[in-house]
């Protein structure tokens, strides 16, 4: 019982770890941005949040704009359950208008928190009104990801908030106790008070024992080689792919880490890759590498695809796509969605590179060794 009890506590404490207070920035776009886009107009719009949680709930502010220049900004609460990770967002009031030409409209938005590595994000839908007379603004999809910066200046909330969490980082939890003095190994006796008596001559004395040597890097030399792997350069060494090792590896790949982003195992067919900017479009580049070759070369991100395909069979039951960061864009870091289609079945990788760091991604016949 008191082993239920215990787990109970850590399950509750758990539950109402997670934070999402913080900025979080992205893009929301109406559902009938397609007919504008033909139409030659750009419907998305930059979205940026400030959240401050406390538990469940959540208070905020929100900045709907197109430029820093023109945009509203409104007061907003919430609630996140921890258990679903779901996010409910309402905007209550709008407290700053810069913007000519349309009424002000209010969100609400129903999303949903995802982690991948070090990156969260939060996406999903939103319905609007006019907070005049209540009219439908419309609706469309919402895309956010957690950042460091804000485009306008951080809330006073915020700003507190991280200097207590900083407070508590350099301040002990618990008092630190008096260091108690260190008792002697071994009490010396009175010399005075023994008898004097000669020392016994030592007939083998110890012999000192001779440190051994670290080692200051592993023999190599002698390790099996694996089908291609160049030591202390090849950073996919750790996962190693069976690629063909008769390429040589390309600069980019030997100079930055590689991290394995996601394993896509699918049954005999074409493979066809499509890739997007997740998120506002702000210029980010990429270079795509398969199986070691060069594919894409310096490509802008934007909503409209950038397009791979190739065979997954017996004769080629693996393979392996690196995405490259050319450049960071306009809000760092470098961010993409692909969307994979194997024969009828369809996937969504999200995508985060760095010019210090590639994302990638391995497909492999389904049941093959």
């Amino acid at each position: 019982m008191r082993y239920l009890f215990v787990l109970l506590i850590f399950f509750f404490h758990s539950a109402y770890s997670q934070d999402i207070s913080g900025i979080w920035r992205g893009s929301f776009r109406s559902s009938n941005s397609k007919m504008l886009e033909m139409l030659g107009e750009d419907d998305r719009y930059k979205f940026e949040v400030q959240i401050d949680q406390h538990k469940k709930e959540f208070e905020g502010v929100t900045y709907s704009y197109k430029t820093t220049v023109f945009y509203g900004k409104a007061t907003c609460k919430g609630t996140f359950n921890p258990a679903t990770k779901k996010v409910y967002l309402e905007e209550l009031k709008i407290v700053e208008v810069r913007m000519t030409g349309s009424d002000a409209c209010i969100m609400t938005c129903f999303l949903q928190y995802s982690k991948i590595g070090s990156e969260e994000f939060l996406e999903g839908s939103y319905t609007s009104m006019n907070e005049r007379d209540s009219s439908n603004c419309g609706k469309g999809t919402l895309f956010l990801r957690k950042v460091a910066t804000s485009d306008f200046y951080k809330e006073p909330f915020l700003v507190e908030k991280e200097k207590n969490k900083d407070n508590k980082i350099s301040s002990p939890a618990t008092p630190v106790e008096p260091r108690k003095p260190a008792a002697p190994a071994s009490p010396k006796k009175d010399v005075a008070s023994q008898p004097s008596r000669p020392a016994a001559p030592q007939k083998n004395p110890p012999v000192p024992v001779k440190p051994t040597p670290k080692t200051s890097k592993p023999d190599v030399s002698s390790a099996p080689k694996q089908s291609g792997i160049i030591p202390g350069k090849d950073t996919l060494v750790r996962t190693a792919p069976k690629v063909n090792s008769k390429i040589p590896l390309p600069k980019d790949l030997a100079t930055r880490e590689n991290e394995l982003v996601q394993t896509i195992s699918g049954e005999p067919g074409k493979v066809v890759i499509n890739i997007y900017d997740n998120g506002s479009i702000d210029n980010d580049t990429v270079s795509v590498y398969l199986d070691r070759k060069l594919v894409v070369s310096k490509q802008r991100l934007t909503e409209k695809a950038i397009s791979i395909s190739f065979d997954l069979d017996a004769a080629d039951a693996e393979h392996e796509l690196v995405m490259v960061a050319e450049n960071l864009g306009e809000i760092p870091p470098n961010t993409s969605l692909m969307v994979v289609k194997i024969n009828d079945q369809q996937y969504e990788v999200r995508i985060t590179s760095t010019e210090q760091k590639n994302a990638v991604v391995r497909f492999r016949l389904k049941d093959s060794p």
